[in-house]
């Protein structure tokens, strides 16, 4: 008898992560916007194909599953390449806002000449007086942008940063986890298809003997 594939992750998925956040797994991530399809829970194969009958539902049922959980990692991947692009900026800002607080809080009121980027090809001068930093403007995203005290803009850039680092983090693992089990489906597809070749092959072989 076959042993049917173990459908979950043969890595504990609480490997990498904190004590804290066991529960917080790929699936259940994924759960609340894709609704992944329920897998198959039991180890032997003798238990979804026990009959050639069997074989088509269960082929079309796996390649059904295939292909929701290929679209949830392409929708996932698309999210990572979205926050890869986005952490660098938020990384710049954060370090420009703390070079005009250090440059603030060390007394010292000489222009700094810079450079900074108003479109994508166009660039303009500016001269900074640190005496002149009270607050900066943060955009935030949809044409908003909004002014903050250096102070609140520094905490409010640490926890976009440390909150999209964290959500990249979480769309790696769950890429992962996603292609081990597109891998374990393609596995147990091969398997029913195979276990109806020989099935095919022992009919026909029986079917010559009674003639």
């Amino acid at each position: 008898m076959l042993p049917f594939p173990h459908i979950h992750s043969s890595r504990p998925l609480e490997q990498n992560r904190d004590r804290e956040n066991k529960a917080n797994t790929p699936y259940d991530r994924l759960e609340s916007p894709w609704n992944p399809p329920p897998l198959p829970s039991s180890t032997m194969f003798s238990d979804y194909v026990t009959t050639r009958a069997d074989v088509e539902p269960t082929l079309r049922s796996f390649q059904e599953m295939v292909s929701k959980y290929q679209f949830m990692e392409v929708n996932t991947q698309r999210r990572a390449q979205g926050l890869q692009q986005k952490i660098p900026d938020i990384r710049k800002t954060l370090e420009t806002v703390r070079f005009l607080k250090s440059r603030r809080e060390a007394g010292t009121n000489e222009p700094i000449q810079t450079t900074f980027d108003m479109n994508d090809t166009l660039y303009a001068h500016a001269t900074v007086l640190p005496d002149d930093t009270d607050e900066v403007f943060l955009w935030l995203g949809a044409n908003v942008m909004l002014a903050y005290p250096i102070d609140e803009a520094e905490q409010l850039l640490e926890e976009k940063l440390q909150a999209a680092e964290s959500s990249f983090k979480n769309c790696e693992e769950d890429m992962e986890f996603l292609r081990e089990q597109v891998t374990t489906l393609e596995v147990a597809t091969a398997r029913v298809y195979n276990w109806d070749v020989v099935q095919r092959r022992k009919e026909k072989a029986e079917g010559k003997e009674e003639e």
